[in-house]
C-alpha cells in the first residue's frame, strides 16, 4: 500500500512501476529484471493496471474491454473467451452483463470489470491507483472484501494508493506512507504501524484511535485465553457454584466432554442433582481463533455474561476472551 496525503507522491511512485513516468534515478525491479531493461510496451504488458473510475473504453462492450491485452498479444479467440468468462465468473459478475456497455452497470460493477481487464493476460503484477474512491461507503467496503478473497485465490503482486489510513490497514501486507515530496515516513507492516509510528507526522496521520484500528488487524489468537468458570454435564450441580464463586460470577460454561453446550446461572441449581438436568442457555457471542478482536469485542459488549466464548470448526470448547485480555492484547 501507497498512502499518503495529497502531493506526496503516490501515483508518480506507481506510473514509475510500469514506466508512464520514467524514474530519473534508482532501480525499478520486477521479478530480479531492471525494469528500464524491457521495452515500455513488453513490460506494460506483463503489469495489470486499474485507475480511478475503471478507464474502461465506454464504446466498447464489456466483453471486449476485458480482452482487451489478450487481443493486443495475439491470443486466439477461443483462448480469449474462455478467459473472459473465468474472470467474470471469478469476479462474481454475471456473464449475461458481457455484451452490455460501461455505462449501463453500476460503478461496484464497473470496478469489477476494470480488475478482470488488469488481470485477463495474468499478469505478476497487478498496479490500482485509489480504485475504489468513486463508489459509496457500503459499495467500497464490498470491493475492498472481494479484492482480499480475490488476492487469497490468485496470489499476485499488489501495488495499491489510497489517501485512506483505513484502506491502508485493511488492506496492506505492507504500508509505506509518504509525506509531501515523496519522504518515506515509515515502511511497515499494518501492525508495527500501529503499535510503533515512527514520528509525529505518522503519529497524527494514523489518528488517535490506533488500539481500536488494530482490533481489526489482530484476531483472537493473539490474545490469552481463560478456562473460565468450567462445568460438564456429567458435574454435581454444587460445582456451579463453587466454580462460579472461585471465577467471581453468577454463571458457569457447560461443556459435554469439550464440546460447547451453553451457560447456566448459580440461580438454576435448585432442586437440581447434576448439570446435565439443566437448561443451559446459548452463549450470544461465540467465536473462533481466527475472529478479528473487533467482531469479539461487539460480540462481549452484547453478551449478558460479558465474555466471548472461544470454540474451534468442531465446536469444542477453547476458552473465554473478555474485555480485559483484548485490553492487554493490543496494548503495543
Amino acid at each position: 500500500m501507497l498512502v499518503g496525503p495529497s502531493g506526496c507522491g503516490k501515483t508518480t511512485t506507481l506510473k514509475m512501476i510500469n514506466r508512464l513516468i520514467e524514474p530519473t534515478s534508482g532501480t525499478i525491479t520486477i521479478g530480479g529484471v531492471d525494469a528500464r531493461s524491457l521495452p515500455a510496451h513488453e513490460l506494460r504488458r506483463g503489469i495489470g493496471y486499474v485507475i480511478q473510475q475503471t478507464g474502461l473504453f465506454p464504446h466498447k462492450t464489456i466483453e471486449a474491454n476485458i480482452a482487451t491485452v489478450p487481443r493486443l498479444i495475439g491470443w486466439d479467440k477461443a483462448r480469449i473467451r474462455s478467459r473472459v468468462e473465468e474472470l467474470v465468473d471469478l469476479l462474481g459478475l454475471d456473464r449475461a452483463l458481457l455484451g452490455r456497455y460501461p455505462p449501463e452497470l453500476s460503478g461496484g460493477q464497473q470496478q469489477r470489470v476494470g480488475v478482470a481487464r488488469a488481470l485477463a493476460a495474468d499478469p505478476p503484477v497487478l498496479l490500482m491507483d485509489e480504485p475504489y474512491s468513486a463508489v459509496d461507503p457500503i459499495v467500497r467496503a464490498r470491493l475492498q472484501d472481494e479484492l482480499l478473497a480475490l488476492q487469497a485465490r490468485v496470489g499476485k503482486t499488489i501495488v495499491l494508493v489510497t489517501h485512506d489510513i483505513d484502506e491502508a490497514i485493511k488492506l496492506g501486507d505492507r504500508i509505506a506512507l509518504l509525506n509531501i515530496g515523496g519522504v518515506l515516513e515509515q515502511y511497515d507492516t499494518p501492525d508495527q504501524l500501529l503499535a510503533h509510528p515512527a514520528g509525529d507526522f505518522v503519529r497524527a496521520f494514523l489518528g488517535a484511535d490506533t488500539g481500536l484500528k488494530r482490533l481489526n488487524l489482530l484476531s483472537v489468537a493473539d490474545v490469552r485465553l481463560v478456562d473460565g468458570p468450567l462445568v460438564t454435564t456429567a458435574d454435581p450441580v454444587e460445582l456451579v457454584r463453587r466454580v462460579s464463586e472461585a471465577h467471581g460470577t453468577d454463571w458457569a460454561v457447560v461443556v459435554d466432554g469439550r464440546r460447547l453446550i451453553g451457560w447456566v446461572s448459580t440461580h438454576q441449581v435448585n432442586g437440581a442433582s447434576r448439570v446435565a438436568e439443566l437448561d443451559p442457555s446459548p452463549f450470544r457471542a461465540v467465536v473462533h481463533t481466527d475472529t478479528p478482536l473487533r467482531s469479539a469485542l461487539e460480540g462481549i459488549l452484547n453478551s449478558q455474561t460479558q465474555v466471548a466464548v472461544v470454540t474451534d470448526e468442531a465446536g469444542d470448547y477453547l476458552g473465554l476472551v473478555d474485555i480485559e485480555a483484548i485490553s492487554a492484547g493490543v496494548r503495543p
